[in-house]
């Protein structure tokens, strides 16, 4: 059986529409199904939701399609294209986010014989084509919330190869070049980071690795720092932040190490039982 690709990459990397914020909790997926090798549609294809009771979407006559009313979470999807064999692939969505992209089927897939029907109730099951699944490759376990939120391009965000880059030697060096940032210098004080939209003398809050500093945040080393995220006012800050002091934007800075780990104090050892007093005879 020849294989069946998709290309579900994020939305950043393509110069398709980006990844939304939909209204409510409730996230979507639409794009258009197509051939990967020459971008023509395959128009009347059909996506299942098996993870949402096997609801069916059928794309139009140009191969376009949206899904609406998905919970936030993971969902698995098959493709349905007559003639082709099935294949699943699995996306994750944020609460109320909408990602529109292209899937893709290689030109190969569509030359492929069908599936077989079943030929008795305890046959053995078809075995599913490959998926491919091309993104770019995930940063550690505890930056996943990190990448979800650059998914939505709601706020700003520098990356530690953008550090890297550019050779920033300072936090505010990093903070420079953003939309809606000033960087005030002077007064042998050192420089101070404020948002544009903020009132006189307001400044932002500082969230590193999950916890509110605003003590240590804006003296962060440049060297520590794997990522930033910036929000210049309260309609950019996500809804997991909206107990900080929004009105004045918000810097959220993730670490190479993490917080430090609560250390454990050593178990006692078990106090030493007096051995027993012998009989006098």
């Amino acid at each position: 059986m020849r294989p069946i690709a998709f290309l579900l990459a994020a939305a950043l990397a393509y110069a398709y529409p980006a990844l939304g914020r939909a209204q409510g909790s409730a996230a979507s997926f639409a794009g258009q199904i197509v051939i990967r090798e020459s971008g023509n549609p395959i128009p009347y294809a059909r996506l299942v939701v098996l993870s949402d009771g096997g609801r069916a979407v059928n794309a139009d006559s140009v191969g376009r399609f949206d899904i609406t009313g998905l919970r936030p979470g993971i969902h698995r999807f098959m493709l349905v294209v007559p003639g082709v064999p099935r294949s699943n692939f699995v996306i994750a969505f944020a609460k109320g986010e909408r990602i529109v992209q292209n899937v893709e089927i290689e030109l190969a897939a569509l030359s492929a014989p069908p599936d077989p029907p079943p030929t008795a109730a305890g046959a053995k099951a078809q075995p599913l084509a490959r998926v491919d699944v091309t993104a770019p490759a995930p940063m550690d376990r505890r930056y996943l919330d990190f990448e979800r939120r650059l998914r939505t391009g709601r706020g700003q965000y520098v990356t530690r190869a953008q550090i890297e880059e550019r050779q920033y030697n300072t936090l505010q060096d990093a903070m420079r070049q953003l939309r809606g940032v000033r960087v005030d210098c002077g007064g042998g004080a050192g420089c101070f980071i404020t948002m544009a939209r903020a009132p006189m003398g307001c400044s932002p809050d500082y969230v590193i690795d999950e916890r509110v500093d605003n003590a240590f945040g804006p003296q962060t080393p440049i060297r520590d720092i794997e990522a930033i995220e910036v929000y210049t006012g309260p309609a950019d800050v996500p809804g997991e932040f909206a107990g900080t002091n929004a009105g004045c934007g918000l810097v959220v800075i993730w670490t190479r190490n993490g917080p430090p780990k609560p250390t454990r104090k050593p178990a006692r050892p078990p106090a030493e039982t007096p051995p027993a007093a012998r009989p006098s005879r």
